[in-house]
Protein backbone atom coordinates (compact mmCIF):
# COMPACT_ATOMS: atom_id res chain seq x y z
CA UNK A 1 0.00 0.00 0.00
CA UNK A 2 2.80 2.38 0.86
CA UNK A 3 4.26 2.12 -2.65
CA UNK A 4 0.98 2.57 -4.51
CA UNK A 5 -0.12 5.92 -5.84
CA UNK A 6 -3.49 6.75 -7.39
CA UNK A 7 -3.55 9.28 -10.22
CA UNK A 8 -6.70 10.92 -11.59
CA UNK A 9 -6.26 11.47 -15.31
CA UNK A 10 -8.17 14.25 -17.09
CA UNK A 11 -10.72 13.11 -19.60
CA UNK A 12 -14.09 13.87 -21.14
CA UNK A 13 -17.07 14.00 -18.82
CA UNK A 14 -20.04 11.68 -18.80
CA UNK A 15 -22.29 12.06 -21.85
CA UNK A 16 -25.84 13.18 -21.07
CA UNK A 17 -28.34 12.02 -23.67
CA UNK A 18 -31.75 12.86 -22.22
CA UNK A 19 -33.59 15.18 -24.55
CA UNK A 20 -34.80 17.47 -21.77
CA UNK A 21 -31.28 18.74 -21.02
CA UNK A 22 -31.50 21.22 -23.90
CA UNK A 23 -32.02 24.87 -24.75
CA UNK A 24 -35.75 24.61 -25.41
CA UNK A 25 -36.49 23.20 -21.97
CA UNK A 26 -34.09 25.55 -20.21
CA UNK A 27 -35.44 28.60 -22.04
CA UNK A 28 -39.08 27.71 -21.43
CA UNK A 29 -38.45 27.40 -17.70
CA UNK A 30 -36.06 30.35 -17.64
CA UNK A 31 -38.71 32.77 -18.88
CA UNK A 32 -40.96 32.11 -15.91
CA UNK A 33 -38.06 31.87 -13.46
CA UNK A 34 -36.76 35.22 -14.67
CA UNK A 35 -40.22 36.78 -14.28
CA UNK A 36 -40.56 35.40 -10.75
CA UNK A 37 -37.07 36.54 -9.72
CA UNK A 38 -37.50 40.05 -11.17
CA UNK A 39 -40.86 40.45 -9.42
CA UNK A 40 -39.39 39.12 -6.18
CA UNK A 41 -36.40 41.48 -6.47
CA UNK A 42 -38.48 44.58 -7.21
CA UNK A 43 -40.97 44.00 -4.38
CA UNK A 44 -38.13 43.08 -2.02
CA UNK A 45 -36.27 46.33 -2.69
CA UNK A 46 -39.51 48.24 -2.14
CA UNK A 47 -40.03 46.44 1.17
CA UNK A 48 -36.49 47.27 2.25
CA UNK A 49 -36.94 50.96 1.46
CA UNK A 50 -40.21 51.03 3.39
CA UNK A 51 -38.53 49.45 6.42
CA UNK A 52 -35.25 51.39 6.21
CA UNK A 53 -35.85 54.50 4.11
CA UNK A 54 -32.84 56.67 3.31
CA UNK A 55 -33.16 60.25 4.52
CA UNK A 56 -33.98 61.70 1.11
CA UNK A 57 -36.87 59.25 0.68
CA UNK A 58 -38.44 59.28 4.16
CA UNK A 59 -40.88 62.14 3.46
CA UNK A 60 -41.71 60.91 -0.05
CA UNK A 61 -42.90 57.41 0.75
CA UNK A 62 -46.66 57.33 0.04
CA UNK A 63 -49.21 56.27 2.62
CA UNK A 64 -51.72 55.35 -0.08
CA UNK A 65 -53.06 53.06 -1.34
CA UNK A 66 -53.60 51.82 2.18
CA UNK A 67 -53.39 48.20 0.97
CA UNK A 68 -50.19 48.77 -1.00
CA UNK A 69 -47.76 46.92 1.25
CA UNK A 70 -50.17 44.04 1.67
CA UNK A 71 -50.15 43.58 -2.11
CA UNK A 72 -46.43 44.06 -2.75
CA UNK A 73 -45.20 41.92 0.15
CA UNK A 74 -47.71 39.21 -0.69
CA UNK A 75 -46.33 39.22 -4.25
CA UNK A 76 -42.78 39.14 -2.88
CA UNK A 77 -43.32 36.01 -0.83
CA UNK A 78 -45.54 34.32 -3.47
CA UNK A 79 -43.06 34.94 -6.30
CA UNK A 80 -40.16 33.76 -4.13
CA UNK A 81 -42.07 30.59 -3.25
CA UNK A 82 -42.92 29.95 -6.91
CA UNK A 83 -39.27 30.46 -7.86
CA UNK A 84 -38.13 27.49 -5.72
CA UNK A 85 -39.52 24.70 -7.97
CA UNK A 86 -38.71 26.77 -11.07
CA UNK A 87 -35.07 27.11 -10.04
CA UNK A 88 -34.88 23.39 -9.27
CA UNK A 89 -36.26 22.52 -12.72
CA UNK A 90 -33.96 25.02 -14.42
CA UNK A 91 -30.89 23.59 -12.70
CA UNK A 92 -31.96 20.07 -13.68
CA UNK A 93 -32.27 21.12 -17.33
CA UNK A 94 -28.82 22.74 -17.51
CA UNK A 95 -26.72 20.82 -15.00
CA UNK A 96 -24.83 18.79 -17.70
CA UNK A 97 -23.01 22.02 -18.55
CA UNK A 98 -21.30 21.77 -15.18
CA UNK A 99 -19.44 18.79 -16.68
CA UNK A 100 -18.42 20.58 -19.88
CA UNK A 101 -14.85 19.87 -20.96
CA UNK A 102 -12.56 21.73 -20.88
CA UNK A 103 -13.89 23.77 -17.93
CA UNK A 104 -12.82 27.07 -19.50
CA UNK A 105 -12.42 27.50 -23.24
CA UNK A 106 -12.12 31.27 -23.60
CA UNK A 107 -12.45 34.56 -21.78
CA UNK A 108 -16.11 34.75 -22.77
CA UNK A 109 -16.68 31.22 -21.52
CA UNK A 110 -14.96 32.08 -18.24
CA UNK A 111 -17.29 35.07 -17.80
CA UNK A 112 -20.24 32.81 -18.49
CA UNK A 113 -19.21 30.30 -15.83
CA UNK A 114 -18.53 33.10 -13.32
CA UNK A 115 -21.97 34.59 -13.98
CA UNK A 116 -23.63 31.16 -13.60
CA UNK A 117 -21.78 30.46 -10.34
CA UNK A 118 -22.78 33.83 -8.88
CA UNK A 119 -26.33 33.53 -10.16
CA UNK A 120 -26.92 30.04 -8.80
CA UNK A 121 -25.25 30.69 -5.45
CA UNK A 122 -27.11 33.99 -4.90
CA UNK A 123 -30.46 32.53 -5.99
CA UNK A 124 -30.12 29.51 -3.68
CA UNK A 125 -29.13 31.77 -0.79
CA UNK A 126 -31.97 34.24 -1.35
CA UNK A 127 -34.69 31.64 -1.76
CA UNK A 128 -33.58 29.44 1.14
CA UNK A 129 -33.10 32.28 3.64
CA UNK A 130 -36.28 33.98 2.45
CA UNK A 131 -38.25 30.77 2.97
CA UNK A 132 -36.86 30.36 6.50
CA UNK A 133 -37.72 33.99 7.22
CA UNK A 134 -41.39 33.27 6.54
CA UNK A 135 -41.17 30.79 9.42
CA UNK A 136 -39.24 33.30 11.57
CA UNK A 137 -36.38 30.82 11.88
CA UNK A 138 -32.88 32.32 11.70
CA UNK A 139 -30.22 29.59 12.12
CA UNK A 140 -27.36 31.91 11.14
CA UNK A 141 -25.19 34.49 12.91
CA UNK A 142 -25.69 37.41 10.49
CA UNK A 143 -28.41 40.05 10.25
CA UNK A 144 -31.00 38.66 7.83
CA UNK A 145 -32.35 41.96 6.51
CA UNK A 146 -28.97 43.51 5.64
CA UNK A 147 -27.44 40.38 4.09
CA UNK A 148 -30.59 39.36 2.23
CA UNK A 149 -30.76 42.85 0.71
CA UNK A 150 -27.07 42.88 -0.27
CA UNK A 151 -27.15 39.43 -1.89
CA UNK A 152 -30.23 40.49 -3.88
CA UNK A 153 -28.08 43.07 -5.68
CA UNK A 154 -25.37 40.44 -6.23
CA UNK A 155 -28.06 38.25 -7.78
CA UNK A 156 -29.17 41.06 -10.08
CA UNK A 157 -25.58 41.76 -11.17
CA UNK A 158 -24.93 38.08 -11.91
CA UNK A 159 -28.17 37.89 -13.89
CA UNK A 160 -27.27 40.91 -16.01
CA UNK A 161 -23.79 39.51 -16.68
CA UNK A 162 -25.29 36.15 -17.61
CA UNK A 163 -27.78 37.75 -20.01
CA UNK A 164 -25.02 39.79 -21.62
CA UNK A 165 -22.80 36.74 -22.18
CA UNK A 166 -25.70 34.59 -23.39
CA UNK A 167 -27.29 37.25 -25.57
CA UNK A 168 -26.21 35.71 -28.93
CA UNK A 169 -27.77 32.35 -27.96
CA UNK A 170 -30.90 34.07 -26.63
CA UNK A 171 -31.22 36.09 -29.83
CA UNK A 172 -30.78 32.99 -31.98
CA UNK A 173 -33.41 31.14 -29.98
CA UNK A 174 -36.05 33.83 -30.45
CA UNK A 175 -35.22 34.64 -34.07
CA UNK A 176 -34.33 31.27 -35.63
CA UNK A 177 -35.55 28.87 -32.93
CA UNK A 178 -32.02 27.51 -32.93
CA UNK A 179 -31.28 24.81 -30.33
CA UNK A 180 -28.32 26.92 -29.26
CA UNK A 181 -25.30 26.00 -27.19
CA UNK A 182 -27.28 24.09 -24.58
CA UNK A 183 -28.29 21.35 -27.00
CA UNK A 184 -27.38 17.76 -26.31
CA UNK A 185 -28.02 14.68 -28.41
CA UNK A 186 -31.67 13.63 -28.27
CA UNK A 187 -32.61 10.19 -27.03
CA UNK A 188 -35.58 8.46 -25.50
CA UNK A 189 -36.80 10.22 -22.38
CA UNK A 190 -39.79 11.88 -20.75
CA UNK A 191 -41.80 14.11 -23.02
CA UNK A 192 -40.94 17.79 -22.67
CA UNK A 193 -44.56 18.81 -22.47
CA UNK A 194 -45.19 16.44 -19.60
CA UNK A 195 -42.12 17.72 -17.81
CA UNK A 196 -43.21 21.34 -18.19
CA UNK A 197 -46.73 20.45 -17.08
CA UNK A 198 -45.24 18.79 -14.01
CA UNK A 199 -43.20 21.90 -13.25
CA UNK A 200 -46.32 24.04 -13.71
CA UNK A 201 -48.26 21.81 -11.33
CA UNK A 202 -45.47 22.04 -8.74
CA UNK A 203 -45.35 25.83 -8.98
CA UNK A 204 -49.13 26.11 -8.76
CA UNK A 205 -49.32 23.74 -5.83
CA UNK A 206 -46.72 25.43 -3.63
CA UNK A 207 -48.04 28.88 -4.49
CA UNK A 208 -51.75 28.23 -4.03
CA UNK A 209 -51.25 26.33 -0.78
CA UNK A 210 -49.21 29.15 0.80
CA UNK A 211 -50.60 32.36 -0.74
CA UNK A 212 -53.76 32.13 1.36
CA UNK A 213 -51.86 33.78 4.20
CA UNK A 214 -52.10 37.08 2.28
CA UNK A 215 -54.89 36.48 -0.30
CA UNK A 216 -58.17 36.07 1.55
CA UNK A 217 -59.89 34.30 -1.34
CA UNK A 218 -57.25 31.54 -1.23
CA UNK A 219 -57.59 31.01 2.50
CA UNK A 220 -59.36 27.60 2.18
CA UNK A 221 -56.38 26.30 0.14
CA UNK A 222 -53.73 27.38 2.63
CA UNK A 223 -52.25 24.09 3.74
CA UNK A 224 -48.57 24.94 4.11
CA UNK A 225 -48.51 28.66 4.91
CA UNK A 226 -46.40 29.30 8.02
CA UNK A 227 -49.08 31.59 9.46
CA UNK A 228 -52.85 31.45 9.07
CA UNK A 229 -54.49 34.89 9.39
CA UNK A 230 -57.73 33.13 10.28
CA UNK A 231 -56.37 32.26 13.73
CA UNK A 232 -55.19 34.68 16.37
CA UNK A 233 -55.98 36.62 19.50
CA UNK A 234 -58.77 39.17 18.88
CA UNK A 235 -59.03 37.86 15.31
CA UNK A 236 -55.46 38.77 14.37
CA UNK A 237 -52.23 36.74 14.55
CA UNK A 238 -49.38 37.84 16.83
CA UNK A 239 -45.76 37.79 15.69
CA UNK A 240 -44.02 39.23 18.75
CA UNK A 241 -45.67 38.61 22.08
CA UNK A 242 -45.52 40.87 25.12
CA UNK A 243 -43.49 38.22 26.94
CA UNK A 244 -40.90 38.20 24.15
CA UNK A 245 -40.71 42.00 24.31
CA UNK A 246 -40.45 42.06 28.11
CA UNK A 247 -43.69 44.01 28.56
CA UNK A 248 -46.03 43.03 31.41
CA UNK A 249 -49.25 44.28 32.97
CA UNK A 250 -47.17 45.55 35.86
CA UNK A 251 -44.99 47.66 33.56
CA UNK A 252 -48.10 49.21 31.98
CA UNK A 253 -50.01 49.78 35.22
CA UNK A 254 -49.03 53.46 35.57
CA UNK A 255 -48.70 54.05 31.83
CA UNK A 256 -48.56 57.57 30.45
CA UNK A 257 -48.08 58.67 26.86
CA UNK A 258 -45.45 61.38 26.47
CA UNK A 259 -45.78 63.52 23.36
CA UNK A 260 -42.61 65.56 23.04
CA UNK A 261 -42.57 68.74 20.94
CA UNK A 262 -42.58 72.54 21.26
CA UNK A 263 -45.42 72.10 23.76
CA UNK A 264 -44.80 68.73 25.45
CA UNK A 265 -47.80 66.95 26.85
CA UNK A 266 -48.36 63.83 28.93
CA UNK A 267 -51.62 61.95 28.59
CA UNK A 268 -53.21 59.14 30.58
CA UNK A 269 -55.19 56.38 28.93
CA UNK A 270 -58.41 57.97 30.15
CA UNK A 271 -57.41 61.33 28.62
CA UNK A 272 -56.65 59.64 25.31
CA UNK A 273 -60.04 57.95 25.35
CA UNK A 274 -61.66 61.34 25.99
CA UNK A 275 -60.11 62.77 22.81
CA UNK A 276 -61.97 62.46 19.47
CA UNK A 277 -61.87 58.80 18.43
CA UNK A 278 -61.51 57.69 14.84
CA UNK A 279 -62.02 54.30 13.24
CA UNK A 280 -60.34 52.65 10.26
CA UNK A 281 -60.27 49.25 8.61
CA UNK A 282 -56.61 48.64 7.80
CA UNK A 283 -54.54 45.54 7.07
CA UNK A 284 -51.70 44.39 9.27
CA UNK A 285 -49.20 43.16 6.68
CA UNK A 286 -46.03 41.48 7.91
CA UNK A 287 -42.76 40.97 6.09
CA UNK A 288 -43.16 37.19 6.43
CA UNK A 289 -45.99 37.43 3.88
CA UNK A 290 -49.16 37.09 5.94
CA UNK A 291 -51.69 39.89 6.21
CA UNK A 292 -55.20 40.51 7.46
CA UNK A 293 -57.50 43.49 7.72
CA UNK A 294 -58.90 44.52 11.07
CA UNK A 295 -61.09 47.23 12.57
CA UNK A 296 -59.05 49.74 14.56
CA UNK A 297 -60.11 52.68 16.74
CA UNK A 298 -58.11 55.38 18.48
CA UNK A 299 -56.64 58.86 18.24
CA UNK A 300 -55.17 60.28 15.07
CA UNK A 301 -51.41 60.67 15.31
CA UNK A 302 -51.52 64.04 13.58
CA UNK A 303 -53.88 65.33 16.32
CA UNK A 304 -51.38 64.28 18.98
CA UNK A 305 -48.49 65.92 17.12
CA UNK A 306 -50.53 69.10 16.70
CA UNK A 307 -51.39 69.14 20.40
CA UNK A 308 -47.66 69.05 21.18
CA UNK A 309 -46.96 71.96 18.85
CA UNK A 310 -46.19 70.10 15.64
CA UNK A 311 -47.11 71.78 12.38
CA UNK A 312 -48.83 70.29 9.31
CA UNK A 313 -45.46 69.13 7.95
CA UNK A 314 -44.33 67.35 11.11
CA UNK A 315 -42.83 63.89 11.10
CA UNK A 316 -42.87 61.60 14.11
CA UNK A 317 -40.62 59.32 16.09
CA UNK A 318 -42.29 56.51 18.04
CA UNK A 319 -40.67 54.76 21.01
CA UNK A 320 -41.95 51.48 22.40
CA UNK A 321 -41.97 50.34 26.00
CA UNK A 322 -40.05 47.20 25.07
CA UNK A 323 -36.51 47.24 26.39
CA UNK A 324 -34.79 46.03 23.22
CA UNK A 325 -35.57 45.13 19.65
CA UNK A 326 -34.59 46.10 16.13
CA UNK A 327 -37.76 48.19 15.74
CA UNK A 328 -38.17 49.54 19.27
CA UNK A 329 -37.76 53.05 17.84
CA UNK A 330 -39.55 53.86 14.60
CA UNK A 331 -39.82 57.02 12.53
CA UNK A 332 -42.69 58.10 10.32
CA UNK A 333 -42.28 60.37 7.33
CA UNK A 334 -44.55 63.36 6.88
CA UNK A 335 -47.07 61.61 4.61
CA UNK A 336 -47.58 58.80 7.12
CA UNK A 337 -47.67 61.00 10.23
CA UNK A 338 -50.21 63.38 8.70
CA UNK A 339 -52.43 60.77 7.09
CA UNK A 340 -55.86 60.76 8.79
CA UNK A 341 -55.83 56.94 8.74
CA UNK A 342 -52.69 56.77 10.90
CA UNK A 343 -53.90 56.08 14.43
CA UNK A 344 -52.58 55.57 17.89
CA UNK A 345 -54.93 52.61 18.24
CA UNK A 346 -56.59 51.82 21.56
CA UNK A 347 -59.09 49.22 20.36
CA UNK A 348 -59.00 46.27 17.96
CA UNK A 349 -62.12 44.71 16.44
CA UNK A 350 -64.33 46.40 19.02
CA UNK A 351 -62.25 45.37 22.04
CA UNK A 352 -59.57 47.01 24.15
CA UNK A 353 -56.16 46.00 22.84
CA UNK A 354 -54.81 42.85 24.41
CA UNK A 355 -51.31 43.00 25.85
CA UNK A 356 -49.93 40.92 22.98
CA UNK A 357 -51.47 43.31 20.47
CA UNK A 358 -49.86 46.35 22.07
CA UNK A 359 -51.91 47.45 25.07
CA UNK A 360 -52.27 50.20 26.10
CA UNK A 361 -51.64 51.79 22.66
CA UNK A 362 -50.06 50.92 19.36
CA UNK A 363 -49.54 52.44 15.94
CA UNK A 364 -51.56 51.40 12.90
CA UNK A 365 -50.88 53.20 9.64
CA UNK A 366 -51.77 52.58 5.98
CA UNK A 367 -49.29 51.01 3.55
CA UNK A 368 -46.73 50.08 6.23
CA UNK A 369 -44.83 46.90 7.10
CA UNK A 370 -46.06 45.20 10.25
CA UNK A 371 -42.70 45.65 12.00
CA UNK A 372 -43.27 49.43 11.83
CA UNK A 373 -46.75 49.24 13.40
CA UNK A 374 -45.16 49.80 16.81
CA UNK A 375 -46.78 48.18 19.83
CA UNK A 376 -46.70 49.30 23.47
CA UNK A 377 -46.11 52.94 22.52
CA UNK A 378 -44.70 54.99 25.38
CA UNK A 379 -43.46 58.09 23.62
CA UNK A 380 -44.20 60.18 20.53
CA UNK A 381 -41.78 62.87 19.36
CA UNK A 382 -42.46 65.69 16.94
CA UNK A 383 -39.74 65.88 14.30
Amino acid sequence: MGGMRLTLLPGPPVTFKARLHDARTATAIGRFLGLAMVLCFATGVLSHFLQHPPGWLADRLPSRPYWGYRLTQGLHVASGTAAIPLLSAKLWAVYPRLFAWPPVRSVLHALERISVAGLVAAALFELSTGLLNTFQWYPWPFDFVAVHYAVAWLLLGSLLLHLAVQWPAIRDHFTRRSPGTLSLPEADGPDRRRFLLGVTAAVGSVTLTTAGQSVTALGPLELFGPRSPAHGLQGLPVNRTAAAAGVTRISTADWRLTVDGPRPVTLTLEELRAMPQYEAVLPLACVEGWSKSAHWAGVRVRDLLERAGGGPGSRARVVSLEAAGAYRVMEMGRLYAQDPLTLLALRLNGEVLSLDHGYPARIIAPNRPGVLQTKWVGRLEVL
